[in-house]
């Protein structure tokens, strides 16, 4: 399938929500849960904290016995015990008592606050407490955190560092989370050889299988990169044999709008191609389709401009893929600089952006990396917009907020 007119983005987004595939659950220890996505709810199995403990080291005391207590008049309590963190006392405080404890530490019977270390003075087996405390003052309740029965997490949330505390302080070893994708990429080129000190006339550094093995483990997915020649029986076979073994193929080179681009006829002669051209810039040859039930990205050979149709298309579909509610999320800013775009087409402008002001990046080649380094974002430009004013707020795509 060729398109003869360009696809507005929109269309685009609509085909691969129509084709959209997901990972299924397995169970991975916890440790191994970073950056993954639940696929069940999380409910504590006890309160946290399990017991009401102490929030200082000091001394667990009556709160009654305190009250008055001043540097010019101490009160006197008789130390009965000491108790560490993990450790806990068989001594019930009773009046005029007190027992020495770490923060952390569970609340011996019959205190109910805990009087701060440097508020005391000790003598022998008796402190002076040079202030009063209230009841409950540097106690932590049991449950203060979490009750146990609540769902702490829900399914669908992404672990970051916190919510695998939350998981943890909930009593859970392992977790249920979906699994990752596993991404075939298939880089193509004849002119393609791997980076090195001597590089041969008409040869050009595979950055590619470099580049995509990245950008697809930014997406949570696992990659295993190859490079083929352009050979339509090479690359094809590659992709029949990928599309029984991998959850997507991702293809780079072959893709321009003419009949006779080897990634595309090989894909169209497989299976089908469900769009090939997009209003997009840079990026517009990017061509998806489906072979075996298996979606296929197939993207420019042009370092830049294959970045910016995995941000835009592959990324979005990597991310729900994993059950993850994701969507490109754009901020405001001010534009420093104007900004021409031709109606009918939706511009990814790279750029350096603040928290108030960005400004476009002036190298926009489809080959010039070091344009992509230069840049923290995308100016999006809508396909109905013919550019941006100096001092106008814009559509900015910070590249933060595309990585799990």
């Amino acid at each position: 399938m060729f398109l003869s007119e360009l696809l507005p983005v929109r269309d685009a987004f609509r085909i691969l929500d129509e084709n959209q595939r997901f990972t299924e659950p397995e169970t991975v220890d916890l440790l191994e849960a970073y950056h993954r996505v639940l696929a069940d709810d999380i409910v504590s199995r006890f309160d946290s904290p399990p017991f009401d403990r102490s929030a200082m080291d000091g001394y667990a005391v009556r709160a009654e016995d305190t009250f008055g207590s001043s540097p010019g008049n101490p009160s006197t309590l008789r130390v009965t015990d000491s108790i560490g963190a993990g450790e806990v006392s068989g001594v019930d405080v009773g009046q005029g008592e007190a027992v020495r404890i770490a923060t952390g530490a569970p609340i011996p019977a019959g205190a109910d606050a805990v009087v701060m270390e440097e508020y005391t003075l000790q003598e022998g087996s008796e402190i002076r407490v040079l202030r009063p405390v209230a009841p409950s003052e540097n106690v932590a309740p049991a449950g203060e955190d979490v009750r146990r029965g609540a769902t702490v997490l829900r399914e669908g949330t992404l672990m970051r560092p916190q919510e695998i505390a939350m998981a943890a302080s909930a009593g859970y070893s392992k977790v249920k989370v979906f699994r990752r994708p596993s991404v075939k990429v298939i880089v193509t080129g004849n002119e393609l050889v791997d980076p090195s000190d001597d590089l041969e006339p008409g040869k050009i550094p595979n950055s590619n299988l470099y580049t995509l093995n990245a950008l697809v483990e930014s997406a949570g997915g696992s990659a295993d990169p190859v490079h083929l020649p352009d050979d339509m029986d090479t690359v094809g076979e590659e992709i029949e044999s990928s599309a029984s073994e991998y959850d997507v193929i991702i293809t780079t080179g072959g893709t321009a709008i003419s009949r006779g681009d080897v990634v595309v006829d090989a894909v169209d002669g497989l299976g089908e191609v469900l769009f090939h051209g997009v209003a997009l810039r840079p990026g517009k040859p990017v061509a998806f389709g489906m072979v075996s039930e298996t979606p296929v990205f197939m993207l420019s050979g042009y370092p830049v401009a294959a970045m910016v149709q995995f941000d835009v298309f592959a990324r979005y579909y990597l991310l729900r893929m994993q059950h993850l509610d994701y969507r490109h999320r754009a901020v405001k800013r001010r534009c420093r600089a104007k900004v021409a775009s031709g109606p009918g087409r939706t511009d990814y402008l790279r750029a350096w952006a603040d928290d108030e002001e960005v400004e476009p990046v002036q190298s926009r080649g489809s080959g010039i990396i070091r344009s992509m380094v230069g840049s923290n974002a995308y100016i999006v430009i809508d396909e109905n917009l013919e550019g941006i004013s100096a001092g106008e707020e814009c559509d900015v795509l910070l590249f933060d907020s595309m990585v799990i």
